[in-house]
């Protein structure tokens, strides 16, 4: 399942975020990993997350973030939850239409998989291309 939270930058979507994976991390049987640009939220989240720094890596589009993901998975078969916070930074890249893209090829990996993707995107649901609103 892909879920995405659109709004207007300074509407709060960080802080839902965080309280979301916060609260998934105190079931014991969830697996989340966290994906940031930089790392503004490590001292946010409980200890049990995995927050990685995609800046760390050569991810620099949608493409190479979907590849990423698919590692990610490949060494934690067991992941539960996936966070993306602010998909703009870490793919760099603000097309519509290569979020969308890369929204379909995700749903088309998670499709036998018990994921739960969370992408947080800075613009307004009203806005967006109807592929990815379909996800808000």
């Amino acid at each position: 399942m892909i879920k995405v939270i659109a709004g207007a930058k300074g509407t709060g979507k960080t802080a839902r975020l965080v309280d979301d994976i916060n609260e998934q991390a105190t079931r014991e049987t969830n697996n989340i990993v966290c994906i940031e640009r930089g790392n503004r939220l490590d001292r946010l989240l409980k200890y049990r997350i995995r927050l990685i720094d995609v800046s760390e890596y050569f991810c620099n589009d949608y493409g190479q973030l979907l590849a990423f993901i698919c590692g990610v998975y490949a060494r934690d078969y067991d992941l539960t939850h996936l966070y993306i916070d602010s998909i703009y930074k870490v793919a760099q890249s603000d097309l519509q239409s290569d979020f969308a893209d890369f929204l379909d090829k995700l749903e088309d990996f998670l499709k036998d998989k018990n994921i739960t993707a969370s992408i947080i995107c800075s613009s307004d649901c009203d806005s967006l291309d109807e592929r990815i609103a379909k996800y808000c």
